[in-house]
């Protein structure tokens, strides 16, 4: 394989902290532009960092794009922290949507043509068949699932003007370094309190490995930036009440499950989320009782790409790694052995 350059926008953060080793293992010239930069061992293993905020035009043409250059966009604001109504707009679009159009036009003005951009399964809203495949409708049910469709209309504006972008849509992604909305979870197990469920918990509950997601991201490039759009997720995920059953006992909790009616509950978040006092965002708690699982076949037939790991090895991974930073430990950051954050609970 050649050596090439390859340009990771918001590569600092949690994915991009994994697909940049890949990347200088692979041989490349790996450049990591985001607007911190954190303490991680491949900066020291041939990585470069150079500071870039993708919201400002200026900054990301200052970064010196070259035509040769191969591009993925990780920048993004999640959905974590959680923010009130009115916020959500202006929280999301900045870096999701214009930091997108700063990338692409800047790609453009030197004439780069590869872009590996990740957006999210929030995009396809409620569930209208199953499992969701990417042709499957399109109607986010919130701004952060809006703003990454905007950036998907854009993509296919400028697929028609030369530019190869591959699309992923992950479902949550989950590794080392970030628990986001399971601390809750942990907590109240770690407790020993009951563990409320959206429904019956007996829909399936789908993550993906942060590991597989960079591999996804340098397959897409090896294949050459296929003009498509990839759902990422486990395979055969279980229930919500198998996965949190299997993390209970991993844990010795004494917690027990407890079913709730969807519909009622999703009218008592709706109305904390209209006084401004939110639990959680309505785009994690309207599908949480539906069927949302993500085909990920068509990764295999175009990129080769097969998810390596489990769900309840993924969850129970995180447990432990909240656990040891309880205790004062460190998850590792980035590398090779990040790896035995799962392997250690297969």
């Amino acid at each position: 394989m050649s050596k090439q350059r390859h340009v990771i926008f918001g590569g600092d953060g949690f994915v991009g902290r994994h697909l940049a080793p890949k990347l200088i293992e692979d041989g490349h010239e790996v450049i990591v532009a985001d607007i911190a930069k954190s303490a991680l061992p491949h900066y020291d293993e041939g990585v470069s960092f150079t500071h870039c905020d993708v919201t400002d035009r200026a900054s990301v043409e200052a970064l010196g794009l070259r035509s040769d250059d191969k591009i993925y966009n990780l920048s993004a604001k999640m959905l974590s922290p959680l923010q009130v109504r009115a916020k959500r707009h202006d929280f999301f679009f900045p870096v999701n949507y214009n930091g997108t159009v700063n990338i692409i036009e800047a790609m453009d003005a030197v004439g780069a043509r590869e872009l590996v951009h990740f957006t999210t399964d929030m995009v396809y809203g409620h569930t209208v068949h199953y499992p969701m495949t990417e042709d499957h409708p399109v109607a986010p049910l919130g701004e952060y699932g809006l703003s990454k469709l905007r950036t998907e209309e854009l993509a296919e504006d400028w697929r028609k003007k030369g530019m190869n972008i591959t699309l992923f849509r992950p479902r949550l992604i989950i590794g080392p370094g970030r628990l986001g909305i399971l601390e809750k979870l942990f907590k109240l197990v770690d407790r020993n309190l009951p563990v409320p469920m959206i429904g019956s918990g007996k829909n399936p509950y789908q993550f993906i490995s942060v590991f597989d997601c960079a591999e996804a991201a340098r397959l897409a490039m090896i294949h050459g930036c296929p003009n498509e759009a990839y759902n990422l997720g486990s395979l055969n995920p279980p229930s919500v009440r198998a996965l949190l059953t299997k993390l209970i006992t991993h844990a010795g909790s004494k917690s027990i499950l407890v079913p709730t009616p969807g519909w009622a509950v999703k009218q008592t978040l709706n109305l904390l989320d209209r006084m401004n006092m939110p639990l959680m965002d309505p785009e994690q708690y309207l599908i949480a009782d539906e069927d949302c699982l993500l085909d990920v076949s068509k990764g295999e037939r175009d990129l080769g790409w097969v998810p390596q790991y489990r769900d309840e090895d993924m969850l129970i991974a995180a447990y432990d790694e909240y656990h040891a930073r309880k205790a004062g430990g460190n998850a590792p950051a980035s590398g090779k052995k990040d790896r035995s954050y799962l392997e250690a609970a297969q």
